[in-house]
């Protein structure tokens, strides 16, 4: 008896200082003589990041076991529903600038201690965040998104994943004036009805205020018009990203048989040329003349100019600490704090990354309007099940003039989507003091155009 004993008593010390052995080695802070990238690489491999959230997770022998498996597959479905590690992970190899959308969301993560979750703890005791470790992926993080930006924050602003909007952009003024044209111009449309204007109308923010635009002989589209303001910000174009460039996006609509309806580019530049004047004003800026490319290049220059600077969060940005009041800070706070702040973000608060639409609870079951095609999102493109539902995130600027809101306009009031926002993507309902703060600090959101405070005409 006192054999086995000693013999149970010495392997327990045999395993416990493996443990230990292992703690020491998953835990061991990386040398900072490795390039910080590298740092934050090995952090990440460490803690277990790629179990959850990648598309080839790293799943353990034990996951074949019924009650283990089905918690750990529910566990990996989720994180990879909310976070794809795997772009970021490949920046870090190689040392590329990193998205600012995957930086504000293992930025915030690190901050609130979330990750990795307690019971993953429990059969990866090893792979805590320690606090040496959580001090050098905050310290990347910071130094990351002040690298990113030349907008010229300084002090604690200067590492805000919310960014003031440029003050102007590079463009060419001829180029501009001809995009201008276009814009406005109805002979895009099959029956000269129709033009981006009537969809995007400057003096209505850019929107056109209905759940769904109309488009030649009265026909309705399937998705909501997003602002045309700030666009040039946006990483891709339209809700489900099809057009890469602002020029991408202007050649789509021409063609749209429920938006213009044209058959193609030659019938609108067959009615462009019967306009001498314009033709050949638009030979002066493009020798070769009236083409597919160069209509929807000029309109994309003229569009480099819709961008609204000097909010009056814009100015908070940039130090002047009376330009917010106690509410409106609070409903920053509020705004980050319940992650709203690792999407929105950059200087268009959007525009970086596709996200699911009821990421934390199921926004189209409680729609209660049957699925459409405009509902799949991403998927439309794709055909990749994680991207169903799956959407560009919106920018929030001027978002008080833009109602309604979301891909379908199902929201009319800003202070519905707020609450909305908090419920489906953040799990969090907001009191009504939440709320209102929250949308007044995106009230302070709104910026001047060629040095006016943007309004819209159709708000009463």
């Amino acid at each position: 008896m006192k054999k086995l004993v000693r013999i149970f008593v010495v392997a327990l010390l045999v395993v416990a200082a493996a443990m230990v052995v292992v703690y020491r080695a998953v835990n061991r802070v990386p040398s900072a003589e490795l390039p910080v990238n590298e740092q934050v690489l090995a952090i990440f491999e460490d803690g277990g990041c790629m179990s959850c959230h990648s598309a080839d997770p790293k799943v353990p022998f034990y996951a074949k076991l019924p009650v283990a498996g089905k918690i750990i597959m529910k566990d990996i479905d989720s994180g990879y529903r909310a976070f794809d590690i795997e772009p970021l992970m490949k920046d870090l190899e190689i040392g590329a600038e990193v998205n600012p959308v995957d930086l504000a969301k293992v930025e915030k993560v690190v901050l609130d201690d979330r990750m990795p979750m307690p019971k993953y703890y429990l059969v990866h005791w090893g792979s805590s965040l320690t606090k040496a470790k959580r001090e050098i992926v905050l310290d990347w993080a910071r130094q990351e998104r002040i690298a990113m930006y030349d907008d010229g924050l300084t002090g604690d602003r200067a590492a805000e994943p919310v960014r003031p909007i440029d003050s102007s952009l590079e463009t060419d003024p001829a180029k501009v004036a001809l995009g201008f044209a276009l814009f406005h111009d109805t002979r895009l449309s099959v029956d000269n009805t129709v033009s981006c204007a009537t969809c995007h109308a400057l003096e209505t923010a850019g929107v056109d205020n209905k759940q769904y635009s109309e488009g030649v002989d009265g026909q309705l589209g399937g998705v909501n018009a997003p602002t045309v303001y700030n666009a040039v910000y946006n990483f891709v174009q339209f809700w489900d990203g099809r057009a890469k460039t602002l020029a991408d996006q202007a050649a789509g609509p021409p063609l749209n048989p429920i938006e213009m309806a044209s058959k193609s580019f030659d019938e609108i530049i067959a009615k462009l040329e019967k306009d001498r004047k314009f033709a050949a004003d638009f030979k002066k800026v493009y020798p070769d003349g009236l083409t597919e490319a160069n209509i929807t290049d000029a309109i994309e220059e003229f569009e480099r100019t819709l961008i609204t600077p000097d909010s009056r969060f814009d100015k908070w940005l940039r130090g002047d600490d009376s330009a917010l009041t106690a509410d409106e800070l609070a409903g920053y706070q509020l705004f980050k704090e319940y992650d709203c702040a690792t999407c929105h973000v950059g200087p268009n608060l959007g525009g970086q990354s596709y996200e699911l639409m009821g990421l934390r609870r199921h926004y189209f079951a409680d729609r209660g309007l049957e699925l459409t095609v405009e509902d799949n999102g991403r998927f439309k493109e794709t055909q990749l099940e994680r991207d169903r539902h799956r959407f560009k995130v919106p920018g929030l600027r001027n978002v008080e003039h833009t109602w309604p809101y979301y891909h379908d306009g199902t929201r009319v009031t800003l202070e519905d989507a707020v609450r909305d926002m908090g419920i489906y993507q953040s799990d969090v309902d907001m009191t009504d003091t939440e709320v209102a703060q929250v949308t007044a600090f995106l009230k302070t959101l709104t910026g001047e155009y060629q040095g006016q405070l943007l309004t819209n005409a159709n708000t009463k």
